[in-house]
């Protein structure tokens, strides 16, 4: 590797949102910092199979909706 190129890859700690913490390396901020996460697979629908919005205006209902005229 060229030296002097990459970033400086250290240590960080991560908090999720239910409290629990880790340690992990990265190249965000510098040694020491804290990353605190808004979103996690803990807690977010798409990892957890909670309740997921269906949008009305779907691409479906607008086929139907543009189509609806033809009478097929």
């Amino acid at each position: 590797m060229k030296t002097g190129i990459h970033p400086d890859y250290h240590t960080i700690k991560i908090v999720m949102t239910d409290g629990t913490t880790f340690n992990t390396r990265s190249t965000m901020g510098k040694e020491g910092d804290t990353l605190t996460l808004d979103i996690d697979p803990k807690s977010h629908p798409a990892w957890t199979g909670g309740v997921q919005r269906v949008l009305e205006t779907g691409q479906v209902a607008k086929f139907n909706k543009r189509f609806a005229n033809l009478g097929l």
